[in-house]
């Protein structure tokens, strides 16, 4: 496998013929090797599904990972970005496989915030990393849970976690439009009180690329 950085990668999957087929292989191989470590909280390596379902995801991953090189804006490594696209692919269809089992108070108990892109950032950071990604997290828990009403925060969770509109505005007894109202007014107030905090979007997501 040829070792790329950011602009080898772009440039060898915007490239036509073998080149560009060496580097969706690597690619390919890359994504099934990180997926296990990302995917850890939710599926299990022993399942007997497992083997397809990484397979599936990596392929899918391609397509999308093709379809968006435009959007890479390079504030990470590449490899990491594909990653995440990965483990977002991954968990959609495992949600989507779910979601008629899971009401939105087991969501909003358990395990499923979608975190996993800021797992792949852990996997590398130090101590001083994740000192400063936990006080960061824990801020942003804190304005959830003390500046958003019940409903909004009970949207917003839902909709970070991936649920589907239709799926949560069933299950809080709402129109689609009045939910989307809902978590856009919690999104508004979110960002307003951390920028009251001297923090803004862009400063949570640095906090959690690799460095």
């Amino acid at each position: 496998m040829i070792v790329r950085g950011n602009d080898l990668w772009l440039a060898d999957l915007r490239s036509g013929g073998s080149r560009r087929d060496e580097a969706l292989t690597d690619l390919h191989a890359e994504i099934r090797s990180g997926l296990p470590f990302g995917l850890q909280k939710w599926i299990d390596a022993g399942d007997a599904r497992f083997n397809a379902f990484i397979e599936e995801t990596a392929q899918e991953t391609l397509l999308r990972v093709l379809a968006h090189l435009d959007d890479f804006q390079g504030r990470s490594q590449f490899t990491t970005w594909v990653h995440s696209i990965a483990v977002r692919v991954a968990l959609s269809e495992l949600r989507r496989s779910r979601w008629e089992e899971i009401s939105l108070d087991k969501l909003l108990e358990g395990d499923d915030s979608g975190s996993a892109p800021r797992d792949f950032a852990e996997a590398g950071s130090g101590t001083e990393e994740r000192v400063e990604q936990a006080a960061l997290l824990e801020l942003v828990d804190k304005i959830i849970q003390t500046e958003l009403s019940e409903k909004q925060r009970r949207a917003l969770l839902a909709a970070v976690g991936g649920m589907p509109s239709e799926a949560v505005a069933a299950q809080m007894q709402m129109e689609r439009n009045a939910l989307y109202k809902l978590v856009h007014d919690a999104r508004l107030k979110l960002k307003k009180k951390l920028e009251e905090e001297g923090l803004s979007t862009e400063d949570i997501l640095a906090a959690f690329e690799p460095r």
